[in-house]
């Protein structure tokens, strides 16, 4: 990836940051009516882990922390979408 590629991708993780705390709304909504809980947040921060991770480790030198704390993120959160159905 160009340095460019690097850039984007970094502004795309952080746009899917601010998505991923926005979607605890309908969270929140089906918690309050006693619903099972959405899919959309855990699915969202399954992205949001995915993208955090290539951006580290896509960087030079790589970021081997933010690396560190999305892996096991993408796993988690996938878990959570998987039993959410």
């Amino acid at each position: 990836m160009n340095e460019k590629q690097i850039q984007t991708l970094g502004w795309v993780a952080s746009a899917m940051s601010i998505l991923m705390y926005v979607s605890y709304i309908a969270q929140i909504i089906n918690n309050l009516h006693g619903d099972k809980g959405s899919w959309i947040q855990p699915a969202v921060a399954t992205v949001n882990c995915i993208l955090w991770t290539l951006y580290a480790l896509k960087t030079r030198p790589v970021q081997k922390s933010i690396a560190a704390a999305n892996i096991p993120g993408i796993f988690l959160a996938a878990a959570t979408v998987i039993t959410s159905f």
